[in-house]
């Protein structure tokens, strides 16, 4: 039987935080899953049921937002990305990996990050009568994350600062997943009324990037192969 050192030995990193605290429980819950004879598949449709049930409820108490909701949504979305890092362990070390796995992991984290966005901006919007185009812009810049680290697999992968420094990769938590969902849930837990401060500064961030990437890309692509 694998051990826990086994499982957390293929994680595909995410981020200084997803490394240090979400990759190390998806090992364990791996780990556990194995013991229990679980498919990968079944770990990735229990991400997408957690990760729909919270923002679904979510978005139906955005206007009074009740302390239970809060902090089911700050702990909800956690367990969620944790199984979501458990998946692609279970499947690698067990050789369960297969390209219908895969496909149905991208396309369930798709879809909890879909309802996750329309949680925060009903709230945003609920508490604070965010305006339409900040919520369009930040769910539209949202996505960037998840595009860009599909990019950054496979051999055309690349990467504007490729430096593991310490300092580098804590600059890079503001794009690290588990960084992000644990900051969203803290917003809402803390004072929902800062969710349309969230939804700014995300939206500005993920927009500078999603230029820069464009930028730095674009050179690339006119020099000499």
């Amino acid at each position: 039987m694998p051990s826990v050192r086994e499982f957390y030995e293929v994680n595909r990193g995410g981020g200084l935080f997803s490394e240090a605290v979400s990759q190390r429980l998806g090992a364990v819950t791996a780990y556990a899953a194995s013991r229990l004879g679980l498919r990968p598949t079944t770990l990735t449709l229990a991400n997408l049921a957690i990760g729909l049930t919270v923002s679904t409820l979510v978005v139906a108490f955005s206007a009074s937002c009740p302390l239970w909701m809060r902090l089911l949504a700050l702990v909800g979305w956690q367990v969620a990305y944790v199984l979501d890092c458990s998946d692609g362990q279970l499947a690698r070390v067990t050789g369960q990996r297969s390209a219908a796995g895969a496909r149905i992991d991208i396309l369930c984290d798709v879809a909890s990050q879909i309802a996750l966005v329309t949680a925060i901006s009903a709230v945003a919007f609920s508490r604070s009568d965010a305006p339409v185009w900040l919520l369009t812009a930040f769910a539209g810049t949202w996505m960037v994350n998840l595009v860009t680290s599909v990019l950054q697999s496979g051999p055309n992968a690349d990467s504007m600062v490729p430096s593991r420094s310490l300092p580098v990769r804590v600059i890079k938590l503001v794009r690290d997943p588990g960084a992000v969902f644990l900051l969203a849930g803290l917003v809402l837990a803390i004072e929902p009324d800062w969710a349309v401060w969230f939804a700014l500064a995300f939206a500005i961030v993920n927009g500078g990037f999603l230029l820069a990437s464009i930028a730095f890309t674009a050179r690339k692509a006119y020099q000499p192969s």
